[in-house]
């Protein structure tokens, strides 16, 4: 069963969700039997979480990847020793935020080296990271920084929609500033060679105005979609990308829904937010694409207001670990 792959689980902050869903996740038998999942964190914290979760798993530290067993009823981690049993649950800590940098960074020098073949993270605090110094918006920032990765995306899956997104995690006012024909025409190319690769021949895209009504032909806004958006789809387009927009936003997720596109390309962080959580908060995996390694996470954050509780969902992790699965490449 060496084919299965190594999949690093980031433990996230220590004060979340995050090492309790990884927890129930790996007393789930289907994810061994599927891949190799190695927990990158500490031993305390998941020892803390068994018993918030009432769980039956034996934690394990290991030193090495070399050193895991892989057996289910016992989840290996490699430990980094950060914090202990004292870090506080449910509060914003820069101790914990130094930590979930570092289970980061550890993760991202495994899969460089090639020890793991993919990387499935928990949620981290940006607030406790930011009090740490670690002075990054998000997961994805760090990711395509440490991988040395350009041009990137964050792409939001659930089983009926797939979004990616043109600016992340910046206020409104930065976004509009942020696009430009040549991000919009990045950002198709990813979502079409993402797609390619996965098995969709010809993939249909779908690219929002950033306007209601994308413009309505400079009713609304100030030309923003003939400036900085249509020059990109039409670049796309005469590469022979199948891709169409602005189109308006109030209406293109429900049509992309129905199955008249693959995915869409969202200006903005809740443009493409707000529709994938809609859809169920347990159903969408974040996906970065366009880096040389594979990861993807949970869509939800650290629920500070119920860690410790034992009632958080796993189940997007679940679906977090199988799409890393899916994308992994076998060693």
């Amino acid at each position: 069963m060496s084919n299965r792959p190594i999949i690093g689980i980031t433990m996230g902050d220590a004060a979340g969700i995050g090492p309790e869903i990884i927890v129930k996740s790996l007393e789930n038998g289907d994810v061994y039997k599927q891949s190799r999942p190695l927990v990158i964190g500490d031993t305390a914290i998941l020892e803390r979480a068994v018993d918030f979760v009432g769980g039956t798993s034996r934690i394990r530290a290991i030193a090495d990847v070399s050193e895991a067993k892989f057996e289910k009823g016992t989840i290996d981690c490699l430990s980094l020793n950060l914090l202990d049993t004292g870090s506080q649950i449910g509060k914003v800590s820069k101790e914990a935020g130094h930590a979930a940098f570092k289970y980061v960074e550890k993760a991202i020098d495994l899969a460089k080296n090639g020890d793991i073949q993919a990387i499935c993270t928990a949620p981290l605090n940006k607030e406790a990271m930011q009090l740490a110094g670690h002075q990054y918006p998000g997961h994805t920032e760090i990711l395509a920084e440490l991988t040395g990765t350009k041009d990137y995306s964050m792409m939001l899956s659930a089983p009926q929609l797939k979004v990616i997104h043109v600016t992340t995690h910046v206020g409104i006012v930065d976004a509009v500033k942020l696009i430009n024909p040549e991000r919009v025409y990045n950002v198709i190319k990813l979502a079409h060679d993402t797609l390619t690769k996965s098995g969709v021949e010809q993939p249909k895209i779908a690219v929002c105005g950033i306007n209601p009504h994308a413009g309505e032909n400079g009713l609304f806004g100030y030309g923003e979609e003939e400036e900085k958006v249509i020059p990109g789809v039409k670049r796309a387009q005469q590469e022979g990308i199948e891709v169409q927009g602005p189109l308006p936003a109030d209406t293109l997720f429900f049509r992309t829904v129905r199955g008249d596109f693959d995915i869409v390309v969202a200006m903005y962080h809740d443009q493409g937010h707000g529709p994938i959580k809609v859809l169920g908060l347990d159903a969408g995996v974040n996906i970065t694409v366009g880096l040389p390694i594979i990861r993807t996470s949970v869509d939800h954050g650290t629920a500070f207001d119920i860690a410790g509780k034992g009632i958080a969902d796993e189940r997007s992790l679940l679906e977090a670990l199988r799409q890393a699965i899916e994308l992994a490449p076998v060693k």
